[in-house]
């Protein structure tokens, strides 16, 4: 990766979050944050889904365990974008989400007890891959809020 973090507008470089998240400032400029970049690797597990997110540099692996600390718990989302713009997004509202952390980066399991939604995760799990093999990039998100992004190994 070419750097450790990546400079987005809040709310409006973000596909799929809702109009009008993006804060202004007093002087009418939108708002930005810091996304730490990393390298996603996705896979099926029993019951659905499993993202592992790596960081090379220490304070982008610290800055994403401390947004995923601060925001797990949150319904977990993909986007994955293609030249900025938007190619699939998969809101895993049907999974229990755990994020453990690891010792560069975290590890987001999420799984589903019902079958149906099994097979769901595990479909979005192949897409998002699919996506990202064919160079796209994936912002991995708690509560709509981008903890990482990045693309496959």
């Amino acid at each position: 990766m070419s750097s450790a973090m990546m400079m987005m507008e809040r709310g409006m470089s973000m596909p799929g979050m809702t109009p009008g998240m993006n804060p202004q400032t007093p002087m009418g400029t939108p708002s930005m944050m810091m996304v730490p970049r990393c390298t996603i690797s996705m896979e099926k597990c029993a019951g659905g889904m499993k993202m592992v997110c790596t960081c090379d540099d220490e304070i982008a692996c610290g800055a994403m365990q401390n947004l995923c600390k601060m925001l797990a718990g949150g319904m977990c989302s993909c986007c994955c974008t293609w030249n900025g713009m938007m190619m699939c997004q998969c809101n895993l509202c049907c999974a229990n989400c755990q994020c453990e952390m690891t010792k560069d980066g975290c590890c987001i399991t999420c799984t589903s007890g019902d079958k149906k939604c099994c097979e769901m995760l595990q479909a979005c799990c192949e897409c998002l891959s699919t996506c990202m093999e064919a160079g796209c990039c994936c912002y991995v998100c708690f509560g709509n809020t981008p903890v990482c992004c990045g693309s496959c190994s």
